[in-house]
């Protein structure tokens, strides 16, 4: 039986497009902050999240106080969009 990669392939395409887009960002601090926001949401999609939702639901949570030692709570894995 062949081995091969493919699902693997498609399923990091998106995050080396965002990572070589991210050098054109004009500045190594903005590369940086590109990297990180890609890597992010990428990481939402892979675990079927949508991005803005959780971002949204993410960042309000953190500007009403949540507890940083409940910071595993709002990794996308966990994430429970609110219907």
């Amino acid at each position: 039986m062949e081995i091969h990669s493919n699902s693997v392939e498609n399923l990091i395409r998106p995050i080396a497009l965002n990572r070589k887009n991210a050098s054109f960002a004009g500045h190594d601090e903005g590369g940086r902050a590109w990297g990180r926001i890609a890597s992010l949401i990428e990481t939402e999609r892979i675990n079927g999240v949508e991005p803005f939702p959780y971002l949204k639901a993410t960042l309000e949570a953190i500007a009403a106080g949540h507890p940083q030692r409940r910071i595993d709570d709002l990794l996308p894995w966990n994430f429970k969009p609110s219907r």
